[in-house]
Parts: structure tokens; sequence; C-alpha cells
């Protein structure tokens, strides 16, 4: 099975799904969005959607209008596989700076209660937002074990990375995907992660061909293939590793293999 284990909940559906086809993708996995950049038709309507986004990671928003549009996303994200559930699977947002208390409530109520089998995407745009990701870490770990997808390309830093890594260490029974395989920083970010059982590399908006390639060759059992859509395209992406992979065996596990035993191990997929 082709799993897509990354892209950004699309509307229309429709758009989602014939991507999916094209690709040959069986499944996806499903994420928030705040912007809908599949919505601009040239970079100006681009630039508007992305506003939203910065916003976000300046934090210019208020708590308790960050907790509405999670809210709202993930009721988004829900619909979308009570839809298609044969298509889709999900991943829900967590909101950052809220008690530890607070956050084992919204796992329990937002994603264990709508069986979403992942929590993510958190995309810190700064240092203090990478340090409140523990208390994400500590209630997964007091809740019920799910893998933690974090943005690890531009604006997080090399030093945000390292800070994360420190996370990946001291929770180390949490499965956590390295999402853009660091940007620029892939090689630490790849030498990490073979010395660390729980992380695993996602492959989308990766820096440089070669950067997918050594991923594949150096990790095979933890490269997960994603597009980021509507930022990237599930075929150019699926073409890219089946062209850069070692083998055919490495190519169908990082397609779709290791994903599905990942959440398959956590009891996570039925």
């Amino acid at each position: 099975m082709v799993i897509d284990s990354h892209e950004h909940i699309m509307f229309l559906t429709k758009t989602q799904l014939e991507k999916m086809d094209a690709a040959g993708v069986d499944r996806t996995i499903l994420f928030c969005s705040a912007p809908h950049p599949e919505k601009a038709g040239n970079l100006s309507e681009l630039e508007s959607e992305m506003d939203t986004l910065y916003r976000v990671l300046a934090g210019d928003n208020s708590k308790k209008d960050n907790i509405r549009r999670l809210e709202k996303n993930i009721l988004e994200v829900t619909e979308a596989i009570k839809d298609n559930p044969g298509r889709f699977l999900g991943f829900g947002s967590v909101p950052l700076g809220l008690s530890l208390e607070e956050t084992q409530e919204w796992i329990e109520t937002h994603i264990t209660a709508n069986s979403l089998c992942g929590i993510g995407e958190f995309t810190p745009g700064n240092e203090q937002q990478i340090m409140e990701l523990d208390t994400v870490f500590q209630s997964v770990q007091n809740t019920r074990l799910y893998p933690v997808w974090v943005h690890t390309f531009h604006p997080v830093t090399l030093d945000g990375i390292k800070r994360l890594m420190a996370l990946c260490e001291k929770y180390s029974e949490i499965p956590v995907i390295l999402g853009h395989l660091g940007g620029s920083n892939w090689m630490d970010v790849i030498k990490f992660a073979k010395g660390h059982e729980n992380v695993y590399l996602d492959l989308s908006a990766a820096f440089a061909s070669i950067a997918t390639k050594m991923a594949l060759v150096e990790l095979p059992e933890r490269c997960l293939y994603s597009s980021d859509a509507p930022y990237g395209e599930p075929y150019l992406y699926r073409q890219l590793i089946e062209f850069v992979s070692p083998n055919q065996t490495t190519a169908k596990m990082a397609l779709g293999e290791n994903i599905e035993k990942l959440l398959d191990s956590l009891g996570l997929v039925s």
C-alpha cells in the first residue's frame, strides 16, 4: 500500500483525491492547515494565504483565537476522514502554551476521541515554542503514545533542532517525525536519527535530492514518503523516492510500509 504520510487538508477534497489517484497513492494522512495555498492562482493570492500562517508563527493571535482555529481545523480533518474512511487517516493539532493538565485533556478530547493517529504538525516559530513542546511530549507519555510530527525546516534553526533532539532523547518511547528532513541541516538530522530508534525522517520538501537519497541509503526503515501537498505534488515526491532509492525494497518501505508498521505497532490503525 502506498501511503502519503503528510498532506495538509485541501479544499476541495475532490482535488486532493485526484492528486492521490494520479500519484497512485492508496491512503493519505491529513494534517490541519491554517492557510490554503491551493486556492491561490498567483503570487499575490499566495502571499495573502500565507499571511495567515506567518501571523500564527509570530504569535500574533491570542491563545483563545488559536484554540478556536485549531478546533475548526481538526473538525475539517475529521469530517474529511468520515466522508472517505478508506482513503484518509489524520493527525491533529495541539496548542502550545497550555498547562500539562490542559494539554492532556486536549489530546483525549480532540485526538483520541476522534480516532486520529498522531499529533502535529508543530511549526515552532521560536525557541520558546520548541521548549513548550516538552509539555506536549510529557502529555503524550501520560496519556497514549502517538507519533509527534515537528517541522524542522525554516524558520526552525539548527539550535532549535538540537533542542528538539534533546526532547527526542528525553522521551525516547515517543516516535518523533522530523518534518522536511531538517532543511539545510539534513546531514545533522540523518546522523542523529541513525542513533535514535524513535526518530523518523519525513522526506517532503527536502533541501536537495541528495538529501533524500542519503536518508534512504542510511536509514531505509525509518524514512517516510510524503508530499506536504498542496505545497508539494504527491506524484513528484513518489517519483523522487523511486528514482533515488538504492533498490525497490527500500522504495517500498518508504512509500508506505514504514508508516504502516509504525502506526500498527502503536495500535493506531485497524
